[in-house]
């Protein structure tokens, strides 16, 4: 017996050593396991139970190279516990010298994270080695995930989180398993923490800061509901000291802000008023959504056509449309400012759809089921139909009113396609779907459109995005956000009213120009000659606006009319379609029996450029 146990030892390290040297990756491993175990079976039963079992033994011990595994083992102890600074006893790691380790080492892990607030580059070279040249991948993603973690521990203060994407966007993407759906968002708010950093006046850090507190709020819920303890202890005590931090940071802005006298710059000229940013910068148009929500309670309701120039706040009001109607009904904004480019119909459908529940999701926390991918590509439109029947199902009674903003890109989308399936379409819901109410929200009336759009818009409402009312425009004037320091004098708001003629976007222009001035003379009180002064700046500000309504939305022959209105001339009867046009462009308006401009600041613009 004792001569079958020496064979079977023999035998054992001999297979089990060219096993594992010749494959100790883990396919080798588990081949080299079961085989131990197989032969250990078949040569106990020939042999006896001793022989099998020191067969198989030392045959696994061989694959799993545990006659290397053990010194390597004590060498990584006195790696980490000898005292030696980490970043220096990562040059000594025994997979340096033996890349075939397949049983786990100790401590390295902790020896690498330790080693990386001493030396990144070193701990990252290490990692990568890891990662390539050896079978221990899982220590190295242990170890990422655990500077990861530490990293964002480490931060502090404002200054800190901002500097956290920069610092760890060496680590790979997507990120290893155990932060995978975390860090990016971290990352995501390190970004955004420093954007407001780098933002101008104390005022625009501090309001910039708002969104990621917000986003940390909306991370902490999530790791709440998530039902993963060991994630929310983690990364819930980060989240608390972001939040503590950046609260800190727009404390420290406010007092800055407060020494400084300066007049916060809260005027937005030209994007579009989110919801959850605009807070009272978006006044008015009551009446638009009071008539959208009679409108969509008709039992046949019509098309609604909301139509108005460029920085009218089309896109602002349907983004608000949400919060101002009641919760029997659903809008959904589609904006195919996105969709113009694209050329084959199934991309055109997608795009819908993916915009569709987006507006869902973000607007009303909604999901909405998405659309079939295989009919997409097969029969777009007839998958739409089909998913169309899914939401109507997942909204239940509520009526549906889908907003399609910056609607003459459909026209660029014929012409590219050399179909017009995507109006078809859209003519198969306004005729047979009842729940759905569609809105078109764009710059031309039907009669500026291409004909065959009159066979499509049929039993159209349409209502105008025009100037605000003059108490809704002083109200922007003198509070666009809450506690706005009393700056100006009656005759100043009187002077932005007549520049402005209550333009939105044109007040918004004016009030940040003169504000940006009366910081620089470090002033705090504006006057009707400070609005006046504003003006040359406003108008190089406003360059794009005013260009644009000169060059593009007027025609050469409506240009020389402008010129003719300039000069005060007269004007027969074959004039007169020529000037109405004019007045809808809000251009010019007649005042007994004479023309004059609607918009004192258009009629500068274009007296310095004609």
């Amino acid at each position: 017996m004792a001569l079958c146990v020496a064979i079977g030892v023999a035998v054992g390290v001999a297979l089990g050593m060219a096993f594992g040297v010749a494959g100790g990756v883990a396919g080798g491993v588990a081949f080299g396991v079961a085989f131990g175990v197989a032969l250990g079976v078949a040569v106990g039963v020939a042999g006896g139970v001793a022989f099998g079992v020191a067969v198989g033994v030392t045959f696994i011990a061989g694959v799993l190279r545990l006659w290397f595994w053990l010194p390597e083992l004590l060498w990584m102890i006195g790696l980490t516990f000898l005292p030696i600074r980490p970043s220096k006893a990562l040059c000594y790691l025994p997979t340096y010298i033996d890349e075939r380790i397949i049983l786990p080492l100790p401590f390295m892990v902790r020896l690498i994270i330790r080693a990386y607030h001493e030396n990144p580059a070193i701990a990252q070279q290490t990692i990568t080695h890891l990662t390539t040249h050896t079978n221990q991948q899982q220590v190295a993603a242990n170890a990422m995930v655990g500077i990861a973690i530490d990293t964002l521990n480490h931060a502090k203060t404002a200054t800190d989180i901002s500097l956290m994407a920069t610092e760890l966007r060496w680590l790979p993407s997507p990120p290893p398993a155990a932060v995978g759906e975390l860090l990016p968002k971290f990352l995501d708010i390190s970004r955004n923490v420093q954007a407001a950093l780098a933002a101008t006046t104390p005022y625009y850090r501090s309001e910039l800061l708002n969104k990621p507190l917000t986003d940390l709020k909306e991370l902490s819920q999530q790791l709440a509901i998530s039902g993963n303890a060991h994630q929310a202890t983690e990364f819930g005590s980060i989240i608390k000291k972001w939040q503590t931090s950046l609260q800190i940071a727009q404390q420290n802005l406010a007092q800055q802000l407060e020494r400084s006298q300066e007049i916060p710059l809260v005027y937005v000229a030209g994007p579009v008023l989110n919801p959850s940013v605009s807070g009272l910068r978006f006044r008015g148009r009551i009446d638009l959504f009071r008539e959208i929500e009679h409108l969509m309670l008709a039992t046949q309701p019509p098309i609604l056509l909301l139509h108005g120039g460029r920085r009218t706040g089309k896109t602002s009001l349907l983004k608000h449309l949400p919060a101002k109607v009641g919760s029997h009904f659903l809008p959904l904004l589609v904006d195919f400012q996105g969709a113009a480019s694209l050329t084959r119909l199934t991309y055109i459908a997608k795009y819908l759809v993916k915009q569709t529940i987006q507006s869902a999701r973000e607007d009303h926390n909604l999901t909405l089921p998405a659309a079939d991918a295989e009919v997409l590509k097969e029969e777009p439109f007839y998958a739409l139909q089909e998913w169309l029947d899914d939401v109507e199902k997942t909204v239940g009674k509520q009526r549906i009113l889908l907003c399609l903003d910056e609607f003459e890109r459909l026209d660029d989308i014929v012409k590219e396609t050399g179909s017009r399936a995507p109006l078809n379409f859209l003519r198969h819901v306004m005729q047979h779907r009842q729940q759905w109410v569609l809105l078109f929200s764009g710059a031309h009336l039907i009669q500026e459109l291409p004909d065959y759009w009159s066979d499509y818009l049929i039993n159209t409402r349409t209502l105008k995005v025009s100037y605000l009312d003059e108490a809704d425009a002083r109200q922007l004037i003198t509070t666009p956000i809450e506690n706005f320091p009393d700056i100006y004098a009656p005759a100043a708001i009187d002077a932005i009213i007549h520049w402005t003629r209550c333009q939105p976007y044109l007040v918004q222009l004016l009030c940040y120009t003169v504000v940006e001035q009366l910081n620089q003379h470090k002033r705090r009180y504006a006057e009707a000659d400070d609005v006046t002064a504003a003006i040359p700046k406003a108008l190089q500000s406003g360059h794009q606006y005013f260009n644009e309504l000169w060059q593009l939305r007027l025609s050469a022959t409506e240009r020389e009319m402008v010129r003719r209105v300039l000069a005060a001339d007269n004007f027969a009867d074959s004039d007169k379609p020529i000037l109405q046009a004019l007045i809808n462009k809000e251009v010019i308006e007649a005042v007994q029996n004479q023309y004059q401009f609607q918009v004192p600041m258009v009629k500068e613009f274009i007296v310095l450029n004609r």
